[in-house]
């Protein structure tokens, strides 16, 4: 069952004490909040350029779309990213992460590339040793009116760490405090607003477990949340 969001994509959560469902800001919103944004505008402006070089049609649409059609222009310079394959490594990583998913359920996998099932064979032998206690269980943190989704709540050598997992680069700042948010936040039934408690979860320490699409290299990061916890 998926969460019910308004048309800025929060999620709606009903409060603690009842009543109608209102926005809680999501985990990776604010976890962001303290990044610098500049290499990633420079990144998308150097996609854009390459998508418009390859495709000459767009190129043509820019010229004749009305300078003031901010609309317009957005969604040609979205699809001339989308020409440089700017999206394809994200689509990438989200089959994957998805795949892990199927994993540690103990399904099927179906018919999954060579190259990606050394990822997943990777994935599995680095995480041996984890329990899954929690898996993709929505949350909220009612302090801050923050919600979100971690990937695992695991038992690792006698103790619960909140553990993500990423298959694109790290940005240590906001991966410590959007798992900080976990960490401190309670499990919620979107079903009927109950809130649940994940148990004795780590607040000092918690594991992301880097598995870069492709590599066929997975690796286990503590990461400071107490720290993080500080940022949020």
């Amino acid at each position: 069952m998926e969460i019910t969001r308004d048309r800025y994509g929060r999620p709606l959560v009903i409060p603690p004490d009842g009543g109608k469902p209102m926005a809680y800001t999501r985990t990776t919103t604010v976890a962001g909040s303290l990044d610098d944004a500049s290499a990633l505008i420079a990144w998308k402006m150097r996609m854009a350029c390459i998508g418009l070089s390859q495709r000459q049609d767009l190129l043509m649409s820019v010229l004749t779309t009305d300078k003031d059609n901010t609309k317009e222009l957005n969604a040609l310079v979205e699809e001339a990213m989308e020409a440089a394959g700017a999206n394809s490594a994200a689509r990438i990583g989200s089959a994957v992460h998805a795949l892990t998913e199927v994993l540690d359920r103990g399904e099927e996998l179906g018919v999954v590339p060579d190259l990606y099932l050394a990822d997943l064979k990777a994935y599995a032998d680095m995480t041996a040793n984890f329990k899954n206690i929690w898996m993709e269980q929505f949350c909220v943190l009612d302090e801050f009116k923050i919600a979100g989704t971690p990937d695992r709540v695991v038992e690792y050598n006698g103790e619960l760490y909140i553990s993500d997992l990423k298959t694109g680069s790290l940005h240590p700042t906001s991966v410590a405090m959007q798992l900080s948010v976990y960490a401190h936040a309670a499990p919620y039934d979107i079903a009927t607003g109950e809130r649940g408690y994940w148990g004795d979860v780590n607040q000092e320490k918690a594991i992301v477990v880097h598995l870069p699409a492709g590599k066929a290299q997975c690796e286990l990061h503590w990461v400071d949340i107490k720290e993080g916890w500080q940022g949020i």
